[in-house]
Parts: C-alpha cells; sequence; structure tokens
C-alpha cells in the first residue's frame, strides 16, 4: 500500500502524523511512504530522517494523488477536499461536531477512519 503523509495546512498546526520510525516499521511491512516536504518542520523532524527511514519525499499534489491511504492529524481543511480522491482512506482526527461540511464533503468518495474514535 501507498502511505501518503501530507503537511498539515490547519492554522497553527505544527504536528506530522508520522515519525521516522513510523516510516521505518511500514516500510519494513513492505508498505511505501510518500512524506510531504518538510512535513516534519513543526516537529523538528527534516526530511533527511524520513529519506533515512525509507520515505520519499514529494510535493503536496503528488502525496494526494499516489497515496491510497492518507494519514494526517488534523480533519482535513477547505483547501484539502478536492486533493481526496475517490477510494482512498482518510486516517484522522475527524472532529464531526464542530464542523458539518466532514460529514458531507467530500466523504462520499472516501473511506475515512478516525482514530479518536478508534478503541
Amino acid at each position: 500500500m501507498i502511505i501518503g503523509v501530507p503537511r498539515e495546512v490547519k492554522a497553527d498546526e505544527y504536528r506530522v502524523a508520522m515519525t521516522p520510525d513510523g516510516v521505518r516499521a511500514l516500510e519494513t511491512l513492505g508498505h511505501e511512504v510518500l512524506v510531504e516536504k518538510g512535513a516534519g518542520e513543526g516537529t523538528h523532524i527534516p526530511d533527511s530522517e524520513y529519506i533515512e527511514a525509507g520515505a520519499e519525499i514529494v510535493d503536496c499534489d503528488t502525496v494526494w494523488s499516489r497515496s491510497e491511504m492518507i494519514v494526517k492529524v488534523k480533519e482535513p481543511q477547505l483547501t484539502e477536499y478536492s486533493k481526496i480522491k475517490r477510494g482512498q482512506t482518510l486516517f484522522t482526527y475527524f472532529h464531526f461536531a464542530a464542523d458539518q461540511n466532514l460529514t458531507v464533503k467530500p466523504y462520499n468518495r472516501v473511506q475515512g477512519v478516525s482514530h479518536y474514535l478508534l478503541q
């Protein structure tokens, strides 16, 4: 599976959804991990650490277009809705009560998994 880690675009959100250790673990299992250039900057993780772990550093559009699963910290923002492709799995925090758009747009095209709701 190709797993993508985009840079978070929500205001004041500096975390990244995957560390280099996570990349290494997924690569060991045979998955390919794409990390958006600079995604780890807010947590002081340089691209070079992701590369050493086995990730491919790519631009934003490539993360979204090539990935079968997107892993994010926060729910997709309006600017990201158009990047989500049919059949893609989103593994992220969905705060449905705060934004009704999350229950309607663009989720008729995706499989969503909220890590907040997992037990």
